[in-house]
């Protein structure tokens, strides 16, 4: 009988890429494991992290973009067990595998939806073009796995970049998404996922000037996502407030919409 003791795993921060502890050193326990405890600098951290990445992103074909989101669909599919382990169901997996699938689809249609070219009284071309918002900091919901997903899938799929405060209840399937994400080809700083406390981290995030929206889904106290929607308000942040959807059904365009800009440009008919 082996006498060898296992290499037990703490979950780390996904920042940049990367894979830190929490700069405080930090942990809190869930289900007999470990796992890091962001502060206040790591989610100044993350959005350096985002940030840096908003260019290489957003500029990116959307044809490209949606192959990386394919990617992930591809590799979360090889670790389908190990979600499993973790809580989520297989039927829950599989509608998470394919709804990356679905957003992938989407990376380069989306345009052709909510753009166009618009009539007007003149010798002129008027032609309105989606763009991405920037940094889109997320409070994820409590769903493990596939709520994860609907919420990180559509704002990335459109050229933004995430910043992730899990749910303190389950926050090891975020963790290991940000694995799939290390091995999906997605650029460091696209994603960024932090685990610990909601009214802890998100208020600095909220605030943030440099974080250009707000999802505010998984927050479940009232009174929390009043004052983290007065505190976007500094900046004039866009803000997606709470709410429980049925992340089974269709998805549909919405949340892809919420964050993107509408750029218009005039230029004169003829040579």
């Amino acid at each position: 009988m082996s006498d060898r003791l296992a290499v037990l795993k703490t979950y780390k921060l996904y920042v940049g890429g990367k894979f830190p502890r929490s700069e405080s050193g930090r942990t809190y326990r869930v289900q007999d494991s470990n796992v890091a405890k962001a502060s206040r600098k790591d989610a100044r951290d993350a959005v350096l992290a985002a940030r840096a990445a908003v260019k290489g992103w957003a500029g990116t074909t959307a044809y490209n973009r949606g192959q990386v989101l394919y990617r992930i669909a591809e590799m979360l599919e090889g670790r389908r067990d190990e979600f499993i382990a973790l809580g989520s169901t297989p039927a829950e997996v599989d509608a998470a595998v394919d709804r990356w699938v679905w957003y992938a689809g989407w990376t380069d249609k989306i345009a052709q939806v909510v753009g166009g070219a618009n009539p007007v009284a003149g010798p002129y071309f008027n032609l309105s073009a989606p763009e991405p918002t920037g940094i889109v900091a997320v409070v994820a919901p409590s769903s493990p796995l596939l709520g994860l997903v609907s919420v990180i899938a559509p704002a990335i799929a459109t050229g933004n970049t995430v910043i992730v405060l899990a749910s303190e209840e389950s926050p090891l399937a975020a963790v290991t998404l940000g694995e799939v994400m290390a091995t999906s080809d997605v650029p460091g700083g696209v994603v960024n996922i932090l685990t610990g406390s909601v009214a802890e981290v998100a208020p600095w995030l909220a605030s943030h000037l440099d974080v250009n929206a707000l999802d505010l889904t998984g927050v479940t106290d009232p009174a929390l996502a009043v004052d983290l929607e007065i505190a976007a308000a500094q900046n004039l942040k866009r803000v997606l407030r709470p709410s429980t959807p049925d992340w089974a059904a269709e998805p549909g365009t919405a949340r892809m919409t919420t964050f993107l800009e509408t750029k218009t440009v005039w230029h004169p008919k003829g040579s």
